[in-house]
């Protein structure tokens, strides 16, 4: 877990959540689905979804295949993504099994996983737009 980010001190927290991905380097919020899902999105592409109104919440994050599985045998909280792609996202119900390192630790992997694929010209824009900031 990266410690320049938030940690979730609750899992069912939906501020500490929002928190935690907005702090991720140049991510947005927004509700192109409709405002029950919060989708964070960085350079354009989307990394999280988050079902805000759902009890318990959930999330949706990106994910190498292989981990992917893995985290669902660990995990009956981690389910493929809800209306995604099944190979490469996860859903994750955030009903306290799983630990919140691990949480974090997906929510860092996704992030990263769209920002490696984004175009160099992006990664030089996300860059520089970070070094901007004190």
């Amino acid at each position: 877990m990266r410690a320049d980010l938030p940690a979730i001190d609750e899992l069912m927290d939906i501020t500490t959540l929002r928190t935690r991905l907005l702090a991720q380097k140049g991510a947005t919020e927004e509700t192109p689905f409709g405002p029950e899902a919060l989708v964070y999105k960085v350079m354009g592409k989307m990394f999280a979804l988050v079902a805000w109104e759902e009890e318990p919440l959930t999330i949706t994050l990106k994910c190498e295949p292989g981990q992917a599985l893995f985290l669902r045998d660990l995990y009956p909280a981690v389910r493929p993504g809800y209306h995604m792609n099944k190979k490469h996202w996860n859903t994750i119900t955030l009903d306290d099994t799983v630990p919140e390192a691990e949480l974090a630790a997906m929510i860092d992997d996704s992030y990263e996983l769209v920002v490696k694929s984004l175009t160099r010209a992006q990664q030089e824009i996300l860059s520089a737009s970070q070094e901007e900031i004190p």
